[in-house]
């Protein structure tokens, strides 16, 4: 049997329903740097092989989704520029926030107190887009939330126009890495105040934009974007 089809053999002899088998095994060839060729290929081995002829359309259709899907993802997360956005990807943010934590910790010479301190001079600004306040922002409508995103990535540009890293997060927020000097709470009243014109131009609701201090620890910053990002 074709590595990484075992499943799938499994499924198939014993008439259970094969497209979820075929579904892990398209995620584990991706993972595994498969290309399209030897992952069709293998399925093709394995239909021939239990069956004799060649696999049905919406089975090669699970394998090839599930292989794009997890090959797209992990391209993504190699990239420092989400695609459709033109913003930083939630994984370059990730990338910088171990960066900062890796120089703090550096800098302070490990002790946890100053440590803190270098920290502590950062921030996430982070800006919430209202859901579903848009007559076309439907469910599957990725392109036109990823617009609204970029929008708001040109807006945020416009109060933070220094080295800070701009990002997308998850399908309604953008967040900005900044430093906490004197001057942040003026820029975010000045963001908060052009985004809402923005909205009120539209008809739609107030955008929520608040300050989020860092957590003490690289693995604590790496849970709390991943919480914004689901919210």
């Amino acid at each position: 049997m074709p590595h990484r089809f075992e499943a799938v053999g499994e499924a198939l002899t014993s008439g259970s329903d094969v497209l979820p088998a075929c579904s892990v095994a398209g995620q584990d060839l991706a993972r595994d740097g498969a290309s399209v060729e030897e992952t069709l290929e293998g399925l093709r081995g394995t239909w021939h092989r239990l069956t004799g002829t060649d696999p049905a359309y919406d089975v090669v259709a699970a394998l090839l989704t599930a292989w794009s899907e997890t090959t797209l993802g992990y391209l993504h997360q190699l990239s420092c520029e989400d695609p459709m956005t033109g913003l930083s990807s939630q994984a370059h943010l990730r990338s910088r926030l171990s960066e900062l934590y890796r120089l703090a910790t550096s800098d302070a010479r490990d002790t946890v107190a100053e440590t803190a301190d270098v920290v502590g001079a950062h921030a996430l600004v982070v800006c919430a887009l209202p859901f579903g306040d848009d007559p076309s922002d439907e469910p599957g409508d990725h392109f036109t939330r990823a617009m609204r995103l970029a929008r708001a990535g040109e807006i945020v540009r416009t109060a933070f126009v220094r080295d800070e890293t701009v990002a997308r997060l998850g399908m309604h927020r953008v967040a900005i890495l900044t430093r906490r000097d004197e001057r942040l709470g003026r820029r975010v009243r000045v963001l908060r105040t052009l985004l809402d014109g923005v909205q009120a131009e539209s008809g739609g609701a107030s955008v929520r934009v608040w300050i989020e201090g860092l957590p003490a620890t690289d693995a604590g910053a790496g849970m709390l974007l991943d919480e914004l990002a689901r919210g």
